[in-house]
Protein backbone atom coordinates (compact mmCIF):
# COMPACT_ATOMS: atom_id res chain seq x y z
CA UNK A 1 0.00 0.00 0.00
CA UNK A 2 1.35 3.56 -1.13
CA UNK A 3 1.85 6.14 1.33
CA UNK A 4 -1.33 8.11 -0.56
CA UNK A 5 -3.66 5.54 -0.06
CA UNK A 6 -2.66 5.18 3.24
CA UNK A 7 -3.11 8.45 4.23
CA UNK A 8 -6.54 9.18 2.23
CA UNK A 9 -7.94 5.74 3.38
CA UNK A 10 -6.88 7.25 7.44
CA UNK A 11 -8.23 10.81 6.72
CA UNK A 12 -11.63 9.06 5.63
CA UNK A 13 -12.04 6.57 8.45
CA UNK A 14 -10.67 9.52 10.92
CA UNK A 15 -13.34 11.92 9.64
CA UNK A 16 -16.19 9.11 10.48
CA UNK A 17 -14.56 7.93 13.91
CA UNK A 18 -14.67 12.20 14.78
CA UNK A 19 -18.56 12.53 14.21
CA UNK A 20 -19.52 9.77 15.82
CA UNK A 21 -17.47 9.88 18.22
CA UNK A 22 -18.57 14.02 18.66
CA UNK A 23 -22.18 12.75 18.63
CA UNK A 24 -21.67 9.90 21.39
CA UNK A 25 -19.77 11.50 23.58
CA UNK A 26 -17.32 8.19 23.02
CA UNK A 27 -14.75 9.99 21.42
CA UNK A 28 -12.71 8.51 18.36
CA UNK A 29 -11.03 5.82 19.05
CA UNK A 30 -13.04 3.20 19.24
CA UNK A 31 -12.86 2.85 15.38
CA UNK A 32 -9.38 4.46 15.02
CA UNK A 33 -7.61 1.64 16.51
CA UNK A 34 -9.37 -1.21 14.96
CA UNK A 35 -9.16 0.85 11.52
CA UNK A 36 -4.99 1.06 12.03
CA UNK A 37 -4.58 -2.37 13.93
CA UNK A 38 -6.83 -4.71 11.32
CA UNK A 39 -7.35 -2.91 8.08
CA UNK A 40 -3.55 -1.07 8.39
CA UNK A 41 -1.78 -3.50 10.06
CA UNK A 42 -0.40 -0.79 12.35
CA UNK A 43 1.16 -2.29 15.58
CA UNK A 44 -1.48 -2.00 18.64
CA UNK A 45 0.54 0.39 20.19
CA UNK A 46 1.34 3.21 17.52
CA UNK A 47 -2.41 3.06 16.79
CA UNK A 48 -3.15 3.22 20.86
CA UNK A 49 -0.61 6.52 20.32
CA UNK A 50 -2.32 8.04 17.04
CA UNK A 51 -6.12 7.45 18.96
CA UNK A 52 -4.73 9.53 21.97
CA UNK A 53 -4.26 12.72 20.02
CA UNK A 54 -7.02 11.87 17.56
CA UNK A 55 -9.32 12.36 21.30
CA UNK A 56 -7.77 15.69 22.37
CA UNK A 57 -8.43 16.41 18.57
CA UNK A 58 -12.06 15.18 18.78
CA UNK A 59 -12.73 17.06 22.22
CA UNK A 60 -10.91 20.31 21.15
CA UNK A 61 -13.29 20.32 18.11
CA UNK A 62 -16.50 19.33 19.56
CA UNK A 63 -15.87 20.65 23.38
CA UNK A 64 -15.86 24.35 22.55
CA UNK A 65 -19.30 24.77 20.53
CA UNK A 66 -21.14 22.95 23.70
CA UNK A 67 -19.24 25.26 25.65
CA UNK A 68 -20.79 28.13 23.94
CA UNK A 69 -24.27 26.56 23.65
CA UNK A 70 -24.47 26.80 27.65
CA UNK A 71 -24.36 22.95 27.64
CA UNK A 72 -21.56 21.37 28.64
CA UNK A 73 -21.03 21.60 32.99
CA UNK A 74 -17.34 22.28 33.17
CA UNK A 75 -17.12 22.95 37.31
CA UNK A 76 -18.36 18.93 37.50
CA UNK A 77 -16.28 17.93 33.98
CA UNK A 78 -13.12 19.57 35.58
CA UNK A 79 -13.89 18.02 39.18
CA UNK A 80 -14.24 14.58 37.71
CA UNK A 81 -10.95 15.37 35.66
CA UNK A 82 -9.09 14.83 39.22
CA UNK A 83 -10.10 11.26 39.23
CA UNK A 84 -9.87 10.83 35.07
CA UNK A 85 -6.26 11.84 34.48
CA UNK A 86 -4.84 9.91 37.67
CA UNK A 87 -6.34 6.60 36.46
CA UNK A 88 -5.32 7.58 32.88
CA UNK A 89 -1.68 8.08 34.16
CA UNK A 90 -1.54 4.40 35.66
CA UNK A 91 -3.09 2.92 32.86
CA UNK A 92 -0.57 4.14 30.12
CA UNK A 93 1.93 2.92 32.06
CA UNK A 94 0.14 -0.40 32.46
CA UNK A 95 -0.38 -0.95 28.88
CA UNK A 96 3.68 -1.11 28.20
CA UNK A 97 3.71 -4.04 30.28
CA UNK A 98 0.56 -6.12 29.23
CA UNK A 99 0.49 -8.31 26.08
CA UNK A 100 -1.55 -6.66 23.11
CA UNK A 101 -3.50 -9.82 22.09
CA UNK A 102 -5.30 -9.21 25.91
CA UNK A 103 -5.67 -5.51 25.06
CA UNK A 104 -7.55 -6.00 21.57
CA UNK A 105 -9.63 -8.60 24.12
CA UNK A 106 -10.37 -5.93 26.07
CA UNK A 107 -10.97 -3.16 23.75
CA UNK A 108 -13.31 -5.38 21.70
CA UNK A 109 -15.30 -5.88 24.83
CA UNK A 110 -15.06 -2.15 25.92
CA UNK A 111 -16.91 -1.74 22.09
CA UNK A 112 -19.57 -3.97 22.79
CA UNK A 113 -20.31 -2.04 25.93
CA UNK A 114 -19.97 1.20 23.89
CA UNK A 115 -22.66 0.17 21.70
CA UNK A 116 -24.98 -1.33 24.43
CA UNK A 117 -24.88 1.84 25.65
CA UNK A 118 -25.17 4.00 23.10
CA UNK A 119 -28.84 2.31 21.94
CA UNK A 120 -30.44 2.61 25.22
CA UNK A 121 -33.77 4.29 26.18
CA UNK A 122 -33.05 7.63 26.62
CA UNK A 123 -36.14 8.77 28.85
CA UNK A 124 -34.57 10.20 31.70
CA UNK A 125 -35.54 11.61 35.00
CA UNK A 126 -33.85 15.12 36.26
CA UNK A 127 -32.98 15.03 39.74
CA UNK A 128 -33.71 18.32 41.05
CA UNK A 129 -32.86 18.06 44.45
CA UNK A 130 -29.07 17.96 45.30
CA UNK A 131 -26.46 15.86 47.87
CA UNK A 132 -24.78 17.51 50.75
CA UNK A 133 -21.50 17.45 48.63
CA UNK A 134 -23.21 18.80 45.05
CA UNK A 135 -24.24 21.82 47.23
CA UNK A 136 -20.95 22.48 48.17
CA UNK A 137 -19.02 21.66 45.52
CA UNK A 138 -21.87 23.46 43.11
CA UNK A 139 -22.00 20.80 40.82
CA UNK A 140 -25.40 21.38 39.47
CA UNK A 141 -26.62 23.24 36.67
CA UNK A 142 -29.00 24.43 33.72
CA UNK A 143 -29.19 23.74 29.88
CA UNK A 144 -31.16 25.10 27.08
CA UNK A 145 -34.05 23.22 25.95
CA UNK A 146 -36.93 24.31 24.14
CA UNK A 147 -36.77 27.91 24.67
CA UNK A 148 -36.01 27.67 28.33
CA UNK A 149 -33.35 26.55 30.72
CA UNK A 150 -33.65 22.99 32.46
CA UNK A 151 -32.59 23.08 35.74
CA UNK A 152 -30.67 19.82 37.14
CA UNK A 153 -28.65 18.51 40.38
CA UNK A 154 -26.20 16.14 41.01
CA UNK A 155 -26.41 12.99 42.98
CA UNK A 156 -23.57 10.17 44.41
CA UNK A 157 -20.98 12.17 43.96
CA UNK A 158 -18.60 9.44 45.37
CA UNK A 159 -20.13 6.71 42.94
CA UNK A 160 -19.61 8.86 39.74
CA UNK A 161 -16.34 9.58 41.11
CA UNK A 162 -14.72 6.41 41.43
CA UNK A 163 -16.12 4.85 38.17
CA UNK A 164 -14.06 8.17 36.86
CA UNK A 165 -11.02 6.42 38.23
CA UNK A 166 -11.84 3.32 36.02
CA UNK A 167 -12.51 5.02 32.61
CA UNK A 168 -9.46 7.12 33.07
CA UNK A 169 -7.50 3.71 33.65
CA UNK A 170 -9.35 2.19 30.49
CA UNK A 171 -8.47 5.14 28.61
CA UNK A 172 -4.68 4.89 29.04
CA UNK A 173 -4.57 1.17 28.80
CA UNK A 174 -6.59 0.95 25.25
CA UNK A 175 -6.18 4.44 24.25
CA UNK A 176 -9.77 5.88 24.15
CA UNK A 177 -11.18 8.32 25.46
CA UNK A 178 -13.50 5.87 27.80
CA UNK A 179 -16.50 7.88 26.77
CA UNK A 180 -18.96 4.96 27.93
CA UNK A 181 -17.68 5.01 30.79
CA UNK A 182 -17.59 8.42 31.48
CA UNK A 183 -21.17 8.74 30.19
CA UNK A 184 -22.76 5.79 32.53
CA UNK A 185 -21.29 7.54 35.31
CA UNK A 186 -22.94 11.11 34.88
CA UNK A 187 -26.78 9.65 33.54
CA UNK A 188 -26.35 6.35 35.20
CA UNK A 189 -24.70 6.88 38.78
CA UNK A 190 -24.94 10.92 39.27
CA UNK A 191 -28.25 10.92 37.31
CA UNK A 192 -27.23 14.06 35.36
CA UNK A 193 -29.41 14.90 31.98
CA UNK A 194 -27.76 12.72 28.55
CA UNK A 195 -27.36 15.75 26.70
CA UNK A 196 -25.15 17.05 29.45
CA UNK A 197 -23.82 14.12 30.32
CA UNK A 198 -22.42 13.55 26.57
CA UNK A 199 -21.29 17.05 26.48
CA UNK A 200 -19.62 16.68 29.21
CA UNK A 201 -17.84 13.82 28.53
CA UNK A 202 -16.39 15.56 25.01
CA UNK A 203 -15.34 18.23 27.04
CA UNK A 204 -13.28 15.72 29.78
CA UNK A 205 -11.54 12.91 26.98
CA UNK A 206 -9.09 15.43 25.61
CA UNK A 207 -7.65 15.88 29.36
CA UNK A 208 -7.72 12.34 30.03
CA UNK A 209 -6.01 11.28 26.89
CA UNK A 210 -3.19 14.01 27.33
CA UNK A 211 -2.25 12.47 30.24
CA UNK A 212 -2.00 8.91 28.73
CA UNK A 213 -0.42 10.24 25.73
CA UNK A 214 2.88 12.06 28.07
CA UNK A 215 3.65 7.92 28.24
CA UNK A 216 3.30 6.73 24.86
CA UNK A 217 5.09 9.88 23.31
CA UNK A 218 8.18 9.42 25.90
CA UNK A 219 7.96 6.00 24.59
CA UNK A 220 7.68 6.66 21.13
CA UNK A 221 4.96 5.03 20.08
CA UNK A 222 3.24 8.39 18.77
CA UNK A 223 4.00 8.54 14.53
CA UNK A 224 3.75 11.92 13.45
CA UNK A 225 3.20 10.20 9.93
CA UNK A 226 0.15 8.48 11.31
CA UNK A 227 -1.03 10.69 14.04
CA UNK A 228 -1.43 13.91 11.54
CA UNK A 229 -3.74 12.87 8.97
CA UNK A 230 -5.81 11.11 12.02
CA UNK A 231 -6.12 14.54 13.78
CA UNK A 232 -6.71 16.31 11.02
CA UNK A 233 -9.78 13.97 9.49
CA UNK A 234 -11.02 13.74 13.50
CA UNK A 235 -11.28 17.16 14.08
CA UNK A 236 -13.17 17.99 10.77
CA UNK A 237 -15.60 14.97 12.01
CA UNK A 238 -15.76 16.10 15.12
CA UNK A 239 -16.56 19.99 14.36
CA UNK A 240 -19.15 18.65 12.29
CA UNK A 241 -20.98 16.17 14.56
CA UNK A 242 -20.93 19.18 16.86
CA UNK A 243 -22.93 21.57 14.50
CA UNK A 244 -25.07 18.34 14.13
CA UNK A 245 -26.01 18.02 18.01
CA UNK A 246 -26.83 21.14 19.37
CA UNK A 247 -29.12 21.72 16.55
CA UNK A 248 -31.23 18.35 16.56
CA UNK A 249 -33.24 16.75 19.46
CA UNK A 250 -32.39 13.53 17.94
CA UNK A 251 -29.60 11.63 16.07
CA UNK A 252 -31.04 7.85 16.80
CA UNK A 253 -30.09 7.23 13.04
CA UNK A 254 -26.69 7.73 13.77
CA UNK A 255 -26.97 5.67 17.19
CA UNK A 256 -27.66 2.40 15.38
CA UNK A 257 -24.62 3.13 12.48
CA UNK A 258 -22.60 3.59 15.52
CA UNK A 259 -23.98 0.67 17.45
CA UNK A 260 -23.56 -1.81 14.00
CA UNK A 261 -20.23 -0.53 13.25
CA UNK A 262 -18.57 -1.15 16.42
CA UNK A 263 -20.17 -4.46 16.89
CA UNK A 264 -18.55 -5.62 13.89
CA UNK A 265 -15.34 -4.15 14.86
CA UNK A 266 -14.89 -5.61 18.40
CA UNK A 267 -15.81 -9.24 16.94
CA UNK A 268 -12.72 -8.92 14.75
CA UNK A 269 -10.68 -6.94 17.53
CA UNK A 270 -11.84 -10.45 19.92
CA UNK A 271 -10.90 -12.73 17.07
CA UNK A 272 -7.60 -11.00 16.13
CA UNK A 273 -6.59 -11.10 19.67
CA UNK A 274 -7.48 -14.29 20.30
CA UNK A 275 -5.84 -15.99 17.50
CA UNK A 276 -2.53 -13.97 18.67
CA UNK A 277 -2.89 -11.76 15.02
CA UNK A 278 -2.45 -8.70 16.85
Amino acid sequence: MSVIVFTVILLLGSYFAGLLGSLTGLGGGFIIIPLLTLLLRVDIHYAIGASLVSVIATSSGSAAAYVKEGITNIRLGMFLEIATTAGAFTGAVLAIYVPTHFIAILFGLILIFSAVISLRNRAEQIVHKETFLSKKLRLGGNYPANGGAIEYGVSNIAGGFFMMVFAGIISGLLGVGSGALKVVAMDGIMRIPFKVSTTTSNFMIGVTAAASAVVYLQRGYIHPGIAMPVVIGVLLGAISGSKILVHTSSSKWLRWVFAIVVTVLSIQMIYNGIKGNI
